[in-house]
């Protein structure tokens, strides 16, 4: 028998987001958030982000990834550039990424472009990886259609006797993404669906601050 979802309710009560609050910078924000989920029990992958893109085809499509880096200068994140991700960047770079960490009820939504790092910096993060998951970004071509899992197994264990004792090469339609956001969106829940959302929008090289309607 099917659920009825519609008198699924919770209350939001963990915290609050007040601009008296709040440093002027949203990178500074997003640090604190992260570092207040990075260290929570609550959350098991705190750097684990939505990415979505829209594709030749016109339709978004989102899925997770991890972040694997971030600073004033944008957020990092890696992939094979031959995905439907990867397309998709190649012929619109704009694209939105959130993180969503359900147990502190907190919720940060981001538009941007992204844009491939270095090979250098590709490179040297490629080959920080465990060895299997090197062997794992070679064996799989990304989003393509495959006859099985049986087949993915042996191109992985072809893999694992040829390069056996050998530097993996990282593959060239494989490396990074440095996502530069043009915005954020802070988002707290809070009682009675009266949730906090504050926005930062870039304007010439400065933060606007605005507070939405929940």
């Amino acid at each position: 028998m099917e659920k009825d979802l519609k008198d699924y309710r919770k209350s939001y009560e963990k915290g609050k987001l007040l601009e008296n609050e709040i440093p002027k910078d949203p990178f500074e924000l997003f640090q604190s958030w992260f570092n207040l989920a990075d260290s929570s029990n609550s959350v098991e992958e705190a750097n684990a982000m939505s990415i979505s893109t829209v594709g030749e085809n016109e339709f978004p499509r989102t899925r997770v990834v991890l972040l694997k880096g971030f600073s004033k200068n944008g957020f990092t994140f890696y992939t094979n550039y031959s995905s439907l991700k990867g397309k998709a960047l190649a012929s619109n770079p704009k694209c939105c990424i959130s993180f969503f960490w359900p147990g502190l009820e907190k919720q940060i939504i981001m538009q941007g472009e992204a844009v491939k790092i270095s090979k250098k910096e590709s490179e040297d993060y490629f080959h920080s990886r465990p060895r299997g998951s090197q062997l794992g970004a070679i064996a799989s071509d990304q989003s393509s259609v495959i006859p099985s899992r049986e087949y993915l197994e042996q191109k992985l264990s072809d893999l694992e006797t040829e390069l056996a004792d050998k530097d993996i090469p990282k593959p060239d339609d494989w490396g990074g993404y440095l996502f530069k956001p043009v915005n954020f969106e802070f988002w707290q829940g809070r009682a009675s669906r009266l949730h906090d959302r504050i926005l930062f929008s870039l304007e010439n090289d400065n933060w606007k601050i605005e507070r939405l309607a929940p």
